[in-house]
């Protein structure tokens, strides 16, 4: 059981019997230990151990490339209602952010990454999430499997981070249970126009689109304002249903 150590503004992932190296000297992790417990280096500073959560995941997870935002991933949650025991296709894995999200949701998810050595990667923090029992990744392309296998079942949604994701959303109504959303995830607004369309073609219903735009606060003596540092825009979210 991989579990988070911290102690202010450091954070180290250390597993139960290991002997890991800080700036603050060597933590020797008792075989045993849990999440609550303090355990000190060989020079007596203290570490809190923390339980392993999805936002920690996002941070500390191996990257193959640009993850998808906590904040993305909440309103994907929030739009589509994931819950325990639903069905998930996704497609553009990456790092497996949104999968492992998806997984300690409850949900069983069958993800494809195009690139075999992102899709290696992504199994190995499955496995770092817990739900590698959950989530089952494959290295491949998503539109060819849809056309080339009929054991797919039916899904009770689509998450989509591809160039590719118009294609499957063209296939969504024949991957789809009834009342089965589609969420698609795109930098860019060209490929979002195109998924629209894709939606709209096939008579997907409820077709919404939205910019993704989050700024901090700052507070201090003069007053407070919405952060100057950074526009806040991560990219666009399209949402579709099947009924």
């Amino acid at each position: 059981m991989t579990v988070l150590v911290v102690r202010g503004d450091r954070e180290f992932l250390v597993e139960p019997g290991e002997d890991f190296g800080t700036d603050l000297g060597v933590l020797d992790v008792p075989e045993d230990v849990q999440p609550g417990d303090t355990i000190t280096t060989h020079l007596d500073e203290p570490f809190e151990v923390r339980r392993l959560r999805s936002p920690d995941l996002f941070h500390h997870m191996e990257r193959t490339g640009a993850p998808m935002m906590p904040r993305d991933i909440g309103l994907v949650v929030g739009h589509v209602g994931v819950q325990s025991g639903d069905r998930v296709l996704d497609a553009g894995t990456g790092t497996g952010v949104l999968s492992a999200y998806l997984g300690r949701m409850g949900a069983e998810v069958t993800t494809f990454e195009q690139k075999a050595e992102f899709a290696e990667v992504a199994r190995e923090n499955m496995a770092l999430a817990g739900v590698a029992d959950r989530v089952d990744v494959n290295s491949g392309d998503v539109v060819e499997a849809i056309d080339e296998r009929d054991d797919f079942g039916e899904f009770d949604l689509l998450t989509l981070d591809t160039q590719d994701a118009p294609d499957v959303v063209e296939r969504a109504p024949d991957l789809l249970a009834d009342g089965g959303f589609v969420a698609v995830y795109s930098p860019f607004v060209e490929n979002t126009r195109e998924v629209v369309e894709a939606a709209r073609d096939t008579g997907l219903s409820n077709v919404e689109s939205q910019e993704t735009i989050q700024r901090e606060m700052d507070f201090d003596d003069r007053g407070s304002r919405p952060s100057t540092r950074g526009v806040g825009h991560t990219g666009y979210l399209t949402f579709a249903r099947n009924v």
